[in-house]
């Protein structure tokens, strides 16, 4: 039965049509984003998913930047560091030619200060973006990663790089006041056999801090570099005092924040000795090449001096350029990691969110068929009404 108020064939074709009209648009949008999660509306879930992943993206690209960055500081370092252990290698061969007696010992000094000269102009100008890593003490910290929990929570790693103080500035004992940041036992006379020890309490060491060890009335000192901590004094000082008659050991802290550094010294002298701790705030931490000022090869004992002391001056900016070199290795290494990781959630992302163009392509043709078709069918479905203007005809 046809009639004129409700026609139930045009309504199943006007609703199918509807359907293919709006699958025809969500394929249209695919193909002109190029993506099949476009926005929260497409998929809520994997929008989220996709986005989270696409910010960290921009921060390791951001990464990437301070990486570069850094590895460029510390390659001046490195390039810096190795250029002045070449010339402490040219100045060692004239050391050692200054131990013969029928040489000419004052112009050979004169050729040994002016490689001083240019060590210090090295020094000096080995700064990127105005930091210089090999004046002054401490660490610098380069941004290295983002690092996402399952939680969602985020935390950013470092690399720490240390400063290898390579000045030749003098260090000058503390004046400004006492400090007690070590205890002496046995302060005193320390008989044969027996020994005494320097404790360093965990307390925070300052840039400026100066520590003196007498034994026998021969001073042995370190002044504290910004960053140094209680491990860095007795090690210091333990170095320092190689040559004295006593046996000298260093114990490290496991954890300088809240354990003791111990420096012990051992009597075996078959005499007893003196001994004595000063520790004055104040100080001006010296350079790592500072004995470069007491070089002078124009006597029979500077050249002695001078060969006694360039071995140590050559280990110092050996020991450097290592340091540097493996700070940057590791710097290039983690920006090699960090670039594939971008490729790797980029590559993520878009499995997630990219549309496949072939089958959209497909997907548009059936529909483009499918509204043509229901077009038509609507068309014949509102024709049929028609057919009840011939009875009455």
């Amino acid at each position: 039965m046809s009639s004129i108020n409700f026609n139930q064939s045009a309504m199943v074709a006007l609703d199918t049509l509807r359907d293919i009209n709006s699958n025809l648009s969500r394929v249209q949008n695919v193909i002109s984003t190029g993506k099949k999660v476009a926005t929260a509306r497409d998929n809520a879930a994997v929008w989220s998913i996709s986005t989270v992943m696409s910010t960290d993206v921009s921060s390791f690209r951001a990464i990437t930047d301070s990486l570069n960055l850094g590895a460029a500081t510390v390659g001046v370092a490195r390039s810096a560091a190795e250029q002045v252990t070449g010339l402490l290698q040219e100045m060692k061969t004239l050391v050692v030619s200054a131990q013969e007696e029928n040489v000419d010992r004052g112009k050979i000094n004169t050729d040994v200060q002016a490689l001083k000269t240019q060590i210090e102009s090295i020094v000096d100008a080995a700064q990127f973006n105005g930091l210089n890593l090999l004046k002054g003490g401490g660490s610098i910290e380069l941004l290295s990663s983002l690092d996402r929990d399952s939680d969602g929570s985020v935390s950013v790693a470092n690399i720490s790089v240390s400063k290898q103080d390579l000045q030749t500035d003098a260090e000058v004992f503390g004046s400004a006041g006492a400090i007690t940041k070590g205890t002496v036992a046995g302060d005193g006379t320390v008989t044969n056999t027996n020994a005494t020890t320097v404790t360093f309490s965990s307390q925070e060491i300052v840039e400026g801090d100066s520590f003196r060890v007498t034994v026998d009335g021969t001073a042995y000192e370190y002044v504290a570099r910004d960053g140094d901590t209680s491990n860095d004094v007795v090690r210091n000082l333990a170095g320092r005092m190689s040559d004295a008659a006593v046996d000298v050991t260093f114990t490290a802290a496991a954890d300088p924040a809240t354990g003791d550094a111990v420096l012990t010294v051992t009597n075996n002298t078959g005499v007893d000795v003196t001994t004595a701790v000063a520790q004055n705030s104040g100080g001006t931490a010296g350079g790592g090449l500072a004995e470069l000022n007491g070089i002078d090869v124009s006597t029979d004992a500077g050249a002695t001096d001078a060969l006694n002391k360039i071995e140590g001056l050559m280990q110092a900016a050996i020991g450097a350029s290592a340091q540097f070199g493996s700070a940057q290795n590791r710097v290039d290494i983690q920006n090699d990691f960090i670039q594939s990781l971008i490729d790797s959630m980029e590559a993520g992302v878009s499995a997630l969110t990219d549309a496949n163009l072939e089958e959209a392509s497909a997907r548009l043709q059936s529909l483009q068929v499918q509204q043509q078709l229901n077009i038509q069918a609507l068309t014949i479905a509102n024709q049929s009404p028609q057919s009840i203007l011939a009875l009455f005809r």
